[in-house]
Formats: structure tokens, C-alpha cells, sequence
């Protein structure tokens, strides 16, 4: 007889190992397939979160088949102690195996809420979003102008201040062509997230800031960002010097980088650049004078500020280093921060015959070659001009 049970006892046990590995290898299963999720969702992990509570929030959002097994799962790869506090943007028909990948290895979140602060060439700005994960666009929710003075000040909006206290909100900054390193420092003055100052002493040579995309965290030291801005310019420049052409009418970086910043300021289109670029360097190779506007303003604001009105006879011929009017050559130093694509443009122009352009009223530029088609086309804008004035 006890044979017998033993016999019994050794075939369910048997029985029971057979299902047991048969139990693992479907957990396997859906541990590594695809996931149910149909359309991509944000996964908020707030500070503090633990596996348990997240496989919940990932069964009740539709993302696993079993909160059990995801934990198994964590725990078997030993990443159960490794959660990450963040935003996670799960992908549709994400596994179990990669979502707990995502949400163990750290870094920016992928998903939520974001501020992004505009550093534009007369303003600034503060937007916040959030991601639809469906249309994987981002939905404003709010905006406002951090330097606002006067009657147009404003208290940030009730959502900003929100955001602004949340653990998993992502900051941008973003900078555009043809700034001053006086409007960034300023704007920067008045990020709320940022920390630290930038004396005058400090402040960096114009056009040595590089025009980007900016990811920070609450709390960054304004002085690092404006290194990595910094370090990103001379690095921009080292890479496209390298990239000139022959034939240039200029013979250091430096130079380079004052064209690329009246490039810069002279069209915001382009499709344009290696033109204008085309101009002034033909222009330096006759021996003319470049004749621009923006060199005279900068000369008269210093890079600070907007001049906000038309330049004046008395400064178009003053005997200011930036009155390219009266001056042979260049200017001494650039006059706002050029992007990419101008310094390459300046170091690899259109090869044209022109050395005129003029606005034609669409936002682009008429190029002449010679002073009688340049005068036409002066005319022409003259009369655009009046036309709008009628229009006002």
C-alpha cells in the first residue's frame, strides 16, 4: 500500500511540476508579448510610487493583461527596486518586459506636462503643455510673457503655478536666430526655474551662444546652461569652418561668424541665406561697403534692446565701428547669435552675380545686379509700403 501512495504522491507531484513550468512559460509568455494597449497612454509616476501601485494604474489604464505578473516580472529581472519617478509615454502594444524597462531606466520624461520658454528676438515667452499621447501632438494650456511690465504685467497663470509644483514637469528653453546674448541673459533673469545669476562681468561674447533647444531641470544653474550654449556655438563653429569653401573674402572664424550674424539679421527665410550671403561677400571682393542696416542698429542700441523706430540720418552716418555705411569692411564683432545654417551660408554662399537686394514685400528679397535694377526695385517696395500705410 505504500507503495502505492508513494507512487500516487511522485505522479501528482510530477503533475504538479509539469504545470508549474507550464504556468511560468505562459507567464513568460505575456511577460515578453505584445501588450494589450491599443492606443498610446502618458504613465505618470509621481515621487515615491511603488511597483504594486504602478501595475495597478497600468491594468486599470488597459496597458497589461496582469498587474501579478508585471510585478513577477520586475522582481524575476530584478528591477523591482528601481522605479523611476517621471512621465512615461507608453507606446501602443507595448510589453510588460518593455514597459518596465522604460520605467526602471531613468532619464527625461517622454510624455505630460512641459514648459517651454521662448527666448524670441524682441520677447519672450512661457508656454505650458501637455502631450496628447493619441495624437502624440502637444495641447497648449496656457501662456504668458514672463518680462511684461506696466499694465501688461501678469501674475503667472493658475496652471503654470500648477505645473511649476508638480515633481515630473519637463522645462525647455528655447532659443531663436538672431538674439543678442543681451535679450538670453535677460530672459534667463526671469526663469523662475532656473537658478543662480549671471553678473555683467560675466557675460558672454556676443554670437557665442548657439540658438537651440534647451532641455533643463527645476532647480539648473543659469551659469550651466549658458556653458552648454556657449560650448555648443564653439563647436558649431569649429565643425563648419572646417566645411568653407575656397575663395572666401574673409580669413578667420571669427569673421565667419560676424557675416553669419548679419546673414541672420538681414532674412529669417532660408532659402535665402546663401544668397544674401552671396551679396555681402561679393560685395567684400569688389572692395564696396556692405551697406546693411541691422550692423547700424546694433551700433546704436549696443544689442540691447529694440531700437523700435527707422534708423536716422544722423546715424547712418556716424562714425560708429558698426556703420557699415561709412566703414570699409566688416563691422568689429557680431551682432546677435547666429544659427547653423547662416554660418554655414557664410561660409559656402550662392555664387551669383548680385551686390543689391531689397524687402519685396513677401517676407523675401528682390536681388539685383546691378544699381538701375536695384533702384526699380526699391521703387517697387516704396510703393508696397505706401500701400500698406493706406491700409492701416
Amino acid at each position: 500500500m505504500w507503495r502505492s501512495i508513494a507512487s500516487n504522491a511522485l505522479t501528482l507531484f510530477i503533475v504538479a511540476l509539469v504545470a508549474l513550468a507550464g504556468v511560468i512559460a505562459w507567464g513568460k509568455r505575456e511577460f515578453t508579448a505584445q501588450g494589450p494597449l491599443e492606443q498610446a497612454v502618458c504613465l505618470r509616476v509621481p515621487s515615491g510610487s511603488t511597483m504594486r501601485r504602478v501595475s495597478q494604474n497600468l491594468a486599470d489604464m488597459g496597458a497589461v493583461s496582469s498587474a501579478q505578473i508585471f510585478r513577477i516580472g520586475a522582481d524575476y529581472t530584478d528591477k523591482s527596486q528601481e522605479l523611476k519617478a517621471g512621465s512615461f509615454l507608453v507606446e501602443e502594444g507595448a510589453s510588460m518586459a518593455e514597459i518596465i524597462d522604460q520605467i526602471t531606466r531613468g532619464g527625461a520624461s517622454t510624455c505630460g506636462t512641459e514648459v517651454v520658454y521662448r527666448i524670441g528676438v524682441n520677447r519672450a515667452e512661457v508656454q505650458v503643455r501637455e502631450l496628447d499621447p493619441a495624437t502624440g501632438s502637444y495641447i497648449e494650456t496656457a501662456e504668458f510673457d514672463p518680462l511684461a511690465e506696466g499694465d501688461e504685467a501678469l501674475t503667472p497663470p493658475e496652471e503654470y503655478t500648477k505645473v511649476r509644483a508638480e515633481a515630473d514637469t519637463r522645462y525647455r528653453v528655447l532659443v531663436a536666430e538672431g538674439t543678442t546674448v543681451w535679450r538670453v541673459v535677460e530672459s534667463l533673469k526671469a526663469a523662475d526655474f532656473l537658478t543662480g545669476s549671471i553678473e555683467a562681468d560675466e557675460m558672454p561674447a556676443e554670437g557665442m551662444l548657439a540658438p537651440d533647444s534647451y532641455e533643463v531641470r527645476s532647480g539648473s544653474d543659469v551659469d550651466d546652461l549658458i556653458a552648454r550654449m556657449e560650448e555648443a556655438q564653439k563647436q558649431r563653429i569649429e565643425m563648419v569652418w572646417a566645411e568653407r569653401v575656397e575663395g572666401l573674402p574673409f580669413d578667420t572664424p571669427e569673421e565667419m561668424l560676424i557675416m553669419a550674424s548679419i546673414i541672420e539679421k538681414e532674412t529669417g527665410l532660408p532659402e535665402e541665406r546663401r544668397q544674401v550671403a552671396s551679396v555681402f561677400e561679393n560685395r567684400l571682393k569688389r572692395g564696396m561697403r556692405l551697406q546693411t542696416d541691422p550692423t547700424v542698429i546694433y551700433g546704436v542700441t549696443n544689442g540691447v534692446g529694440v531700437l523700435g523706430r527707422g534708423l536716422r540720418q544722423s546715424e547712418l552716418q556716424s562714425d560708429s565701428p558698426y556703420n557699415t555705411y561709412v566703414i570699409e569692411g566688416m563691422p568689429p564683432g557680431p551682432i546677435a547669435n547666429p544659427g547653423l545654417e547662416a554660418m554655414r551660408a557664410a561660409v559656402n554662399p550662392d555664387e551669383t552675380p548680385y551686390i543689391f537686394f531689397v524687402a519685396d514685400g513677401t517676407g523675401g528679397h528682390a536681388f539685383a545686379e546691378t544699381l538701375v535694377e536695384h533702384n526699380a526695385n526699391v521703387a517697387k517696395w516704396r510703393e508696397i509700403e505706401a500701400q500698406q500705410r493706406a491700409n492701416d
